[in-house]
């Protein structure tokens, strides 16, 4: 180990294990990201201007969570490694061993918000604010587990906070996964709040999705310069951007779209007050 590098907190991935049975910190990232930001969210519809009901509610946190994680794998097994699991589809549904996208968990995600809305006639623009107000909660305690797990670590790095992860070689690298985790869930969550906590105004639908879209696809964008690029796919177009980064540019385009929608209705909506 390098002298200035950090000793990894080894932790072990099962919280218990009885026979066959297991608890993984993974599974709990994801269940205690769902159960808080439905809590979050309870608080969040009841503020004025806000059509979705508790109700509504308890039956989206359903469809989101199908949506995460059908969608999560299926993006990690079409984006990620398609070859290996064309040549062992058996693997596919091991969820357990890791392999979420986020990316296709936000498209799975997507496709639940549409048939949601769908069945109960309301806005798909207000379910995505919802959703994406809460979202940031699950990414804080992923990118928590993706630590714990020694896994999405970061590039070689000189820094004083380096660590040597048990899967990343004898190099100290970068532990981006709290970088992620700080970035897209901490600070994500508090700017998302600022706008979320106000009243509701309808014209202004899609602001809040739209800030998620652009604050998640630059964090993500930028940590990727500290992140080591996926061994199977590394650096792509030219050697100059990773998988990341390409999956994170649309977000970005769709966020500016959706806050400069938001930001016309908001004007219009002033105009007919004044």
């Amino acid at each position: 180990m390098p002298t200035l590098a950090i000793a990894f907190p080894v932790i072990d991935p099962v919280l218990i294990e009885i026979g066959p049975f297991a608890i993984r910190w993974y599974a709990l990232a994801y269940i205690g990201g769902l159960v808080l930001g439905w809590i979050y969210l309870r608080w969040l519809v009841q503020r004025p201007g806000w059509r979705l009901t508790l109700e509504d509610l308890d039956d989206l946190l359903l469809y989101v969570t199908l949506g995460v994680v059908l969608g999560g794998r299926l993006g990690y097994v079409l984006f990620y490694k398609p070859g290996f699991y064309l040549a062992h589809p058996n693997e596919i549904l091991a969820v357990w061993q890791g392999g979420m996208s986020f990316h296709g968990g936000m498209l799975g995600v997507i496709v639940a918000m549409t048939l949601f809305a769908w069945r109960r006639s309301i806005s798909f623009l207000e379910i995505g604010d919802a959703v994406a107000a809460a979202v940031p909660i699950g990414l804080f305690f992923g990118r928590i587990a993706n630590f714990i797990n020694g896994e999405l670590f970061g590039r070689a790095s000189e820094a004083p906070w380096a660590m040597v992860f048990p899967h990343g070689g004898p190099v100290a690298r970068h532990p981006s996964q709290l970088y992620e985790a700080v970035l897209e869930g901490l600070v994500l969550f508090l700017i998302l709040f600022w706008f979320a906590r106000r009243k509701r105004i309808p014209e202004t639908a899609g602001q809040i999705g739209g800030l998620f879209l652009i604050g998640y696809g630059l964090a993500r964008s930028f940590v990727e310069f500290f992140r080591e690029p996926d061994a199977h796919l590394g650096l792509l177009l030219g050697s100059s951007v990773t998988m990341g980064q390409i999956l994170s540019l649309p977000m970005i385009l769709v966020g500016l779209f959706l806050l400069v929608r938001s930001h016309g209705g908001a004007k219009q909506t002033h105009a007919e007050t004044s």
